[in-house]
């Protein structure tokens, strides 16, 4: 899990170990970014290395179906809202 609202945060920070069953593994990592580093993965964009997985896009005036898809937990990828 990268990121998320603040209680899966730290769900994932005191009970990552308790929730790590199987072949499922939840760890905990803080990194500091820094310019280097942000210069590196924007390399790695340009060269098509990483990209992100988007799921679906939506219109602007469709915002709230977006929120409520994303608050239902039924994202697994990138949910995208055109502004254009």
């Amino acid at each position: 899990m990268v990121g998320g609202e603040l209680s899966q945060i730290f769900k994932a920070i005191f009970l990552g170990w308790l929730l790590s069953f199987g072949k499922r593994k939840m760890q905990f990592l803080a990194a500091k970014s820094n310019a280097k580093d942000l210069e590196f993965i924007v390399q790695l964009v340009e060269e098509g290395n990483i990209f992100p997985i988007i799921e679906s896009r939506y219109t602007l005036q469709k915002t709230a179906d977006a929120i409520d898809y994303i608050s239902q937990g039924h994202a697994r990828a990138k949910i995208i809202v055109n502004i254009i």
